[in-house]
């Protein structure tokens, strides 16, 4: 067998595969040597079916496939050993012709191959850029404060209506001149939030309403939507056209969400017993969370800085750009051409930060091990519990959830991406020169939208 590879423009590669039948017949007897012992045809017993017949039915088919893999193999092996730094996969060229192996060999095989673009990129103490340190500021800590006693708050019976109030009352259809309508829809214990009233002159007609009150107003001017109408008026959508006039509501309820106390039972509930005593120490604790998760967020920041800065360090690049599109248009067969000609640019600017990255991750010597996968991990199922309040939860109950995700291989490669991005975050920042900036994370938040 002979292989060679042509690479006159370093980006658009030709590799030719020249099979010889020494290369394959050893391969090919022994296949249709198996293929005899587990033969069954009618007049022979099993293993006894004549090589002739066998060759003649299956000789094809099995020289092919021999073939195929031979040559499937012997180039991702060149390619390996060579250090072609290939993109995507091999393509038949299709300036030649298909190979015919009904005829004798040797068989010429010619593949196009995709080759990343030269480039070189290093990131050190020359290298100047932003970091910004979100600040953990007294008005931070309260919002986390009130998030907490939110979860564990409760609805408690008031005596007058106030604005986020949530009302239980009996509900009746008025005709014309105001009175009760005859035959007319009667909703008992309807519940109503005037608060999400869009509407201002029906809102404001609950402002100061008392347990017991009467309030007239009118459902259809109140709820813009034909499903939340129908839903309050507990009748199908198609019917809400028949009840747009006025109607009556009594307060029967008033319920007033309230939260939970910032007490011992609140701080045992968010990070376990005991382990919080007093105000102060939770409020310290606080600031450590949201410290931990808002370098998180500032480390993301900089990634994303450190990307741009990069790729407009690296300039425009040049790829093999028909070869890649023939290579996307294989790998998406259920799309068109446009699709091809609206994504292209796009993956062009993913696949050369992923080729920058490829480089730095070299460079500063990351691996990722399994125990960086488990951690990446579990943090994501530690974020994923807090975010319904389960700041306190098992690390028995986090790790059999870890090892029900690590089953899924598309959350595997999820994890590795994200410890591997979290690897060179770090050695980048201990790389460049930080240009530290302190930030609010009102002024953080509103820079991340503006992006």
């Amino acid at each position: 067998m002979n292989i060679s590879f042509e690479n006159p423009d370093k980006i658009n590669g030709q590799l030719t595969v020249t099979v010889e039948e020494s290369d394959y017949k050893e391969d090919v007897e022994k296949t249709l040597k198996d293929y005899r012992k587990k033969a069954n045809m009618p007049g022979f017993r099993p293993g006894q079916v004549p090589m002739g017949m066998i060759k003649r039915q299956y000789g094809p088919a099995v020289k092919m496939d021999v073939i195929n893999k031979l040559v499937g193999r012997k180039v991702y092996d060149y390619i390996k050993e060579n250090n072609i730094p290939m993109l995507g996969e091999p393509l038949a060229s299709e300036k030649h012709d298909a190979v015919d192996l009904e005829k004798d060999a040797p068989y010429t095989f010619v593949f196009d191959i995709a080759v990343a673009p030269e480039f070189k990129i290093e990131l050190n103490g020359k290298n100047k850029i932003d970091y910004y340190k979100i600040q953990v500021d007294d008005k931070l800590i309260d919002q986390q404060v009130d998030s907490f006693a939110a979860r564990m708050g409760e609805y408690v019976k008031a005596e007058t209506f106030e604005g986020n109030d949530m009302l239980k009352g009996d509900l009746r259809e008025l005709d014309e001149q105001g009175n009760t309508k005859e035959g007319g829809l009667t909703v008992e214990a309807a519940v109503l939030m005037p608060s999400y009233i869009k509407v201002e002159e029906e809102k404001k007609k609950f402002d100061g309403a008392k347990l017991g009150d009467i309030i007239t107003f009118n459902p259809r001017k109140a709820y813009a939507s034909d499903v939340e109408l129908a839903s309050f008026l507990k009748v199908d959508k198609e019917q809400v056209k028949d009840h747009e006039g006025d109607f009556s509501y009594q307060i029967t309820e008033i319920n007033r969400f309230q939260n939970h106390a910032v007490n011992q039972e609140l701080f045992d509930n968010i990070y376990g017993k005991d382990a919080v005593k007093d105000e102060k120490q939770f409020r310290e604790k606080i600031a450590e969370g949201l410290q931990a998760q808002l370098e998180g967020e500032s480390d993301y920041k900089f990634l994303l800085d450190t990307r741009a800065y990069a790729e407009k360090k690296v300039g425009k690049l040049e790829y093999p750009d028909e070869l890649l599109k023939r290579i996307m248009r294989k790998n998406n067969p259920d799309k068109d051409e446009a699709f091809v000609e609206k994504n292209y640019d796009e993956s062009i600017k993913q696949l050369t930060w992923h080729l920058i990255k490829e480089q730095l991750v070299k460079a500063h010597d990351i691996k990722v091990e399994d125990q960086d996968i488990k951690e990446v991990a579990r943090a994501a199922a530690r974020a994923q519990f807090a975010q319904y309040g389960m700041s306190n939860v098992p690390d028995e109950y986090i790790d059999n959830y870890v090892n029900d995700l690590l089953k899924k291989q598309e959350s595997v490669d999820a994890f590795i991406d994200r410890a591997v991005d979290t690897k060179l975050t770090q050695a980048l920042k201990n790389a460049v020169k930080l240009n530290e900036k302190e930030i609010s994370l009102d002024d953080f938040q509103k820079m991340m939208e503006a992006k």
